[in-house]
């Protein structure tokens, strides 16, 4: 077990921080504005893999440094994180699914529902800054 490297944490905040930041345009559109939009939505789109993708890569950090096994999957890092007390197990369970979605999104599967995606933007403006709290809470200390 080695201590967790902070700027690699804080880093991987950053990322998710900027990537909720650019998504809030596109979480606000109707679902008829985000389809006329090709390149607003394929942008949408790479953003919200790279939130999940930065937040996945946090957890393995957390998890790897704290001596825990590597979890199964990204969707059981976010479970293994509540098992350590990083996230509340609700929180968790709630940030799981969108390791599913960050797939869909890299595999491009044919099954790719676009009006989900859309719903999924407004749930990470919620639920993502809850995560980047509790993790900064457990770790970091608090900004001056």
């Amino acid at each position: 077990m080695s201590p967790i490297d902070l700027s690699v944490l804080a880093r991987k905040l950053g990322t998710i921080q900027e990537r909720l930041d650019l998504l809030r345009a596109v979480a606000a559109l109707s679902l008829d504005e985000y389809l006329s939009d090709v390149l607003r939505k394929k942008g949408a789109e790479k953003l919200l893999q790279e939130l999940v993708n930065a937040t996945v890569d946090a957890n393995y950090h957390i998890l790897m440094e704290s001596g825990k096994p590597p979890p199964a999957d990204a969707y059981g890092s976010f479970l293994d994180l509540a098992s350590l007390g990083t996230l509340d197990g609700a929180l968790a369970r709630e940030l799981a699914p969108f390791a599913g979605l960050r797939n869909r999104l890299v595999h491009e599967y044919a099954t790719l529902d676009d009006e989900k995606v859309l719903a999924s933007l407004g749930e990470a403006e919620s639920l993502f800054p809850r995560y980047i709290r509790a993790v900064r809470r457990r770790f970091l200390p608090p900004a001056p």
